[in-house]
C-alpha cells in the first residue's frame, strides 16, 4: 500500500492561475514520487478545470466538502453527485474546519453514505479539540467514528479512510509525538473492529470483521511538513497525511512529497 498523501488546498489559491501554477508544481513532483499516492483537493470552483486539463493517472481529484442530498435549496453548495461528476474520485468528510461551522455527526454520516454509494471514497476526519488528562478525547474520537461509520456495511468498512486531526495541532509550528498517533491509530482500529462485530456477523464469503477494521487506512492531519512527517509515517502506524498549509506552497509540497517517498 502506498503512501496516501492528501492536499487540502481550503480556500485557496486567490486566482485560477495561482491554481494551475500550484497544480502544475505538484504533479510534477507526484510525478517524481515512485512510493507515493497524492490526491488534490482545491476549492469547488476549480475541481473540473483542473481535472479536464489532467491527463495522467499519478494524481486523484478530491472535494472539500459536499452535501449528501443530490439537490435542493442549499445555496453555496454543492452535492456529493456534482462533485462525482466533476471528475473527483474523493470527498473530505467532517474536517474540523466544518464541524466548526456546525457539521454534525450525523451529517458526517450521510456523506460518507453518499459516497460510497456513489462510488468516491470519502476520506472521513475525526479529533479532538483539545487533550485533558481524564483522557475524555478517546471518547470524542469514538463518538466521531460511531456517527461517520453508521451507514457503512462492516463488509465495506475499508472503503472508507479515516484522516486523524488532532485540532489543537492543526496549524501549530509542531505536529503530535509520533509514539501518540500510534497510540490513537491502535485506539481507532479498536474501535472499527467493535463497531464491526456490533453490526452482526457477515456473510461466510466475506473477510472476517476483524481482518477487515484492521485493514482501514488511517491518515494524520495537523502542522505536518517535510521534517516531522517521515518519523510520523515511520513510527505513527499510519498510511498517509491529510496536509493543509504545506500543500499550499509549492516549494514546500515538493520537499514534503520528495522527504516522504524517501521513506515510504
Amino acid at each position: 500500500m502506498k503512501c496516501l498523501v492528501v492536499a487540502n488546498w481550503k480556500m485557496n489559491p486567490a486566482t485560477w492561475r495561482e491554481a494551475r501554477q500550484l497544480f502544475e508544481a505538484i504533479k510534477k513532483a507526484a510525478d517524481r514520487s515512485a512510493h507515493l499516492s497524492v490526491v488534490v483537493a482545491p476549492p469547488s470552483l476549480y475541481v473540473r478545470s483542473l481535472r479536464e486539463r489532467y491527463h495522467g493517472r499519478r494524481l486523484a481529484f478530491a472535494i472539500q466538502h459536499a452535501r449528501a442530498e443530490t439537490q435542493g435549496a442549499h445555496t453555496g453548495d454543492v452535492s456529493l453527485i456534482q462533485s462525482k461528476d466533476a471528475g473527483v474520485q474523493y470527498a473530505i468528510v467532517g474536517h474540523a474546519e466544518r464541524r466548526a461551522q456546525g457539521e454534525t455527526d450525523d451529517e458526517t454520516g450521510a456523506q460518507v453514505g453518499e459516497a460510497l454509494s456513489l462510488k468516491v471514497t470519502p476520506i472521513l476526519c475525526v479529533g479532538e479539540a483539545e487533550r485533558t488528562s481524564d483522557a475524555m478525547y478517546f471518547e470524542v474520537v469514538r463518538r466521531q467514528l460511531r456517527a461517520g461509520f453508521a451507514q457503512v456495511d462492516p463488509s465495506h468498512l475499508q472503503r472508507v479512510i479515516v484522516a486523524y486531526e488532532p485540532v489543537w495541532a492543526i496549524g501549530k509550528q509542531s505536529a503530535m509525538r509520533p509514539r501518540d498517533m500510534h497510540e490513537m491509530a491502535i485506539f481507532i482500529r479498536k474501535t472499527l473492529v467493535d463497531l464491526s462485530m456490533r453490526n452482526g456477523p457477515l456473510p461466510t464469503n466475506k473477510k472476517e470483521p476483524t481482518a477487515t477494521a484492521m485493514g482501514v487506512r488511517i491518515l494524520y492531519g495537523g502542522s505536518i511538513d517535510e521534517q516531522n512527517a517521515p518519523a510520523m509515517l515511520t513510527e505513527g502506524d499510519i498510511q498517509g497525511f491529510l496536509v493543509g498549509r504545506a500543500s499550499q506552497e509549492s516549494a514546500r509540497m515538493r520537499a514534503l512529497l520528495q522527504a516522504l517517498d524517501a521513506v515510504a
